[in-house]
């Protein structure tokens, strides 16, 4: 297998000379803020090879683009005289240290809980040491919308600010849409989404009691209606017709009958 020492080092290497002088136009042109959204997408095409996994030849490609953000921001950090990439890796060594006592020092024989609440009161200290502060601090607020609304509720739930089960969570699904309901009338667009919002943000909640990750659970949805709306469209294509040809009825039955077919398959 290949050296990670020396892969490493021509990777640095590489990225090194596409920003260099006479390199690349467009790596050149680039910035932290620019470049942000690659990472975010590359890290989503990580999560997504895995799900459709085992694929481990997508795997190894996207984990390279995901390696390739970080070594990309390293540099440009590096240029402004801020930080390099052995800095990014000591800084990451040094808190998982931290963070794993009973791996790396004392406490070797704590439970998983008291691992788990170790890590927290650890998380905790180096939020305070950054003058962080208040039981939410520290939680991005570049995250997915769903996936920020799970950390939140997360963090609340530790210190006691959550329903009792699921039932309740429901119950208060069932208020936001009745409050949702009320407002459809008056067509208020700013109301309509924070009503919109609060029902998203309990359906997270939901998911979070059920011990589920909202954004794999709304992942699954799309998978699943690309794939039954697919089937509609073959339907109607069999007959020589496209969705914009028929009615409502008819997709609808077709829906159906996708659905039904997913069913006798499973």
């Amino acid at each position: 297998m290949t050296n990670p020492e020396t892969a490493l080092a021509r990777l640095l290497a590489i990225m090194a000379r596409l920003r260099a002088p006479d390199g690349c136009p467009w790596d050149r042109e680039q910035s932290f803020a620019t470049i942000a959204p690659y990472t975010i997408e590359e890290a989503y095409e990580v999560a997504d090879a895995i799900a459709r996994g085992p694929d481990f030849s997508a795997l190894l490609d996207e984990l390279g683009d995901l390696l390739f953000q970080v070594v990309y921001h390293a540099q440009m950090a590096s240029e402004a005289g801020h930080f390099g990439f052995a800095e990014v890796a000591e800084t990451i060594s040094n808190k998982m240290l931290r963070r794993h006592p009973h791996v790396f020092g004392e406490a070797a024989s704590r439970s998983a809980e008291a691992q788990i609440s170790a890590w927290e009161a650890q998380k905790a200290a180096e939020r305070a040491a950054r003058a962080e502060t208040g039981t939410l601090a520290g939680i991005p607020p570049g995250l997915p919308a769903l996936t920020r609304a799970l950390k939140l509720t997360r963090r609340a739930a530790r210190v006691g600010f959550d329903w009792p089960h699921a039932g309740a969570v429901l119950d208060k699904l069932e208020e936001e849409s009745a409050e949702l309901r009320a407002e459809l009338p008056g067509a208020d667009k700013a109301r309509l989404a924070d009503e919109v919002g609060d029902l998203l943000f309990v359906l997270a909640n939901l998911a979070r009691k059920l011990d589920l990750d909202p954004e794999a659970c709304l992942a699954g949805a799309n998978v699943k209606f690309e794939r039954r709306f697919g089937a509609v469209e073959r339907q109607l294509a069999a007959d020589g017709k496209a969705p914009q040809d028929v009615d409502l009825d008819a997709m609808e039955a077709a829906w159906a009958a996708a659905k039904a077919e997913e069913r006798g398959q499973g």
